[in-house]
């Protein structure tokens, strides 16, 4: 009798054991395939938001910079300017391209499929302004009367 009601015991403990570590063991599971699918919702979404919004503030700064370099481009003869753009926006690195698009001529603000497009305002009527840069290091902006 004594013999059958520690068995229990022990089988009981052994069972509350295996419970313990299955559920844990599902829930654990659960988690990760949770954390996988929400990943992009939870981080990817705002990263996008951000940059998006970061892009279109270089964007401008870089337009401002150009017709500035315009706004007092000599008659005869050249200037050039330098500038410094963030060297990353979220942890990653970026694309700018300034040409053509159409009629009018766009600074185009890049990474992977986010970007922002700004309108070069006053000088893609009379002047050809064309190049690209990455994010990183110390940008030029330079002109001359009798061209590139």
């Amino acid at each position: 009798m004594k013999q059958q009601i520690t068995d229990r015991k022990r089988e009981g403990g052994v069972s509350n054991l295996i419970e313990y570590v299955l559920i844990s063991g599902i829930l654990m599971v659960l988690m990760v395939v949770m954390m996988l699918m929400v990943n992009s919702t939870i981080m990817e979404g705002p990263i996008n938001q951000v940059s998006y919004a970061a892009f279109t503030d270089i964007g401008n700064g870089v337009s401002t910079r150009i017709v500035d370099v315009y706004l007092t481009a000599p008659y005869n003869g050249t200037i050039s300017t330098m500038f410094d753009l963030p060297d990353d926006v979220a942890g990653r690195d970026y694309f700018v391209e300034i040409g053509q698009t159409g009629t009018s001529q766009d600074v185009t603000v890049s990474r992977n499929y986010i970007y922002s497009k700004i309108t070069l305002a006053g000088v893609g009527a009379t002047r050809n302004v064309t190049g690209n840069t990455t994010s990183r290091g110390i940008n030029k902006i330079s002109y001359d009367s009798r061209g590139f």
